[in-house]
């Protein structure tokens, strides 16, 4: 088994690997073209309640739901004392916030230096209680989280917990009566639908600008520079966002949450056209763990699936092991780990996953974020194709380790 993934390597990510029972996704990566650079919104230094209105007949007039977003949406500080980290880290926070205090990037600080603001981003408040949802990104390496809400109240942040394989992070402040957003339905969302971009860029508090979905479901390959096991699935929009949006708000015309902005496509770093959020749906489930659990539960197929839609990925695979495998929608099984869910249900190598739950599975992307929008334990309707016919088996879903018991450090049994 080992000697198949080393083989693989050359031309595919192999994604989490734990003994023989779970196993993440290979996809393409060794030659993929760039047409456009994808960005953090991360910049350089540089009592409202939550109420329901009915929207019929607005259009395009977004003052209330920009009277309702603004007041949520806050702007966090992230301090960091650059002793702690090596070189490495220190490589990989200039690369999304820039050097700071004129230093060249790879300088260190003084042993002695205090913790400084390092960058800034953007959050949304999700609770009365004070819980904020993030990116990953705008919180790491943090000594201190500094969170200033659109009256300018100021508060130090209590980080909840991180999933770099989403780049969403939680956030608490202690206060009570706190603005804030309800959660939409992102499965609703359709192209073409107006939207509201809502955070700080560039250092201009609660920015508001408007525009429409592009598209959804859109994987940028972005997040396998900080998760072996990237689950991407953006709604993308072309709302102007910029530096220091990271974290914020993506609403609906009725004000409510459906994505979190992340990232943008640029070659400057700055606003070039488009945007992209993560959806509504996937970042709930991520913030529920965090705060029920204290770590994000994730359920896994245990397969080894090859992107049939990536003609590189497809191509790659035949040249290395001289097959004849043909391009298209799904994902074919390239192995099934032993005592995992699919090998309990009946998958095998070879076998094309089509549908998960209904769910159309044009590439590993459909994959990865349908599997891991769900915990151990779920079952899933897995549609598959083999020899030409297609069956249907259900799958009960396992950790990375093969185990289906959720795994538990939090104290509350609450959901948002």
């Amino acid at each position: 088994m080992k000697n198949t993934f080393k083989k693989l390597f050359p031309y595919a990510v192999v994604g989490v690997m734990s003994g023989a029972t779970t196993f993440g996704a290979i996809h393409y990566y060794g030659e993929k073209a760039q047409d456009s650079e994808f960005s953090y919104f991360a910049p350089k230094n540089t009592d409202a309640k939550y109420a329901s209105f009915n929207m019929t007949g607005v259009g395009d007039d977004f003052v209330q739901a920009a009277k309702l977003t603004v007041p949520a949406v806050v702007s966090i500080t992230n301090f960091s004392n650059r002793t702690q980290r090596g070189r490495s880290e220190s490589d990989w926070f200039d690369l999304f916030f820039g050097p700071r205090g004129g230093m060249p990037q790879r300088q260190q600080a003084p042993q002695d230096a205090p913790a400084m603001p390092s960058g800034m981003g953007s959050g949304v408040i999700i609770s009365p209680d004070g819980y904020i949802i993030s990116n990953n990104h705008v919180v790491a390496n943090a000594s201190k989280l500094e969170v200033v809400l659109s009256n300018k109240k100021t508060y130090v942040a209590n980080l909840v917990g991180t999933d770099p394989t989403t780049d969403i992070a939680l956030l608490k402040i202690e206060d009570k009566g706190l603005p804030f957003l309800n959660f939409a339905n992102s499965d609703n969302v359709e192209v073409g639908q107006w939207v509201l971009a809502v955070g700080n860029p560039m250092g201009l508090n609660s920015t508001v600008t408007a525009g429409i979905v592009s598209a959804k479901g859109r994987s940028i390959d972005l997040l396998s520079q900080q998760s072996r096991t990237p689950i991407e699935s953006f709604i993308q929009t072309d709302a102007a966002i910029n530096p220091g949006n990271s974290g914020g708000a993506l609403v609906n015309p009725q004000g409510e949450l459906i994505g979190i902005n992340s990232a943008i496509s640029s070659k400057t770093g700055y606003y070039e056209g488009y945007g992209f959020a993560v959806p509504s749906n996937l970042a709930r489930k991520v913030v529920e763990d965090l705060k029920k659990f204290g770590l994000v539960q994730r359920g896994f197929l245990g397969v080894v699936p090859l992107d049939l839609s990536d003609q590189r990925a497809v191509a790659a695979y035949n040249r290395e092991r001289n097959a004849k495998i043909k391009g298209g929608n799904g994902v074919l099984l390239l192995q099934v780990s032993e005592k995992g869910g699919a090998e309990d249900a009946g998958l095998r190598t070879g076998d094309i996953i089509t549908k998960v739950d209904n769910v159309e599975i044009g590439s590993y992307y459909d994959l990865s974020f349908v599997v891991g929008s769900k915990r151990p334990g779920d079952r899933v309707a897995v549609t598959y194709n083999r020899n030409g016919k297609t069956y249907t088996t259900n799958v009960t879903l396992k950790d990375e380790k093969g185990g289906t018991s959720l795994r538990s450090k939090a104290r509350s049994e609450e959901r948002f």
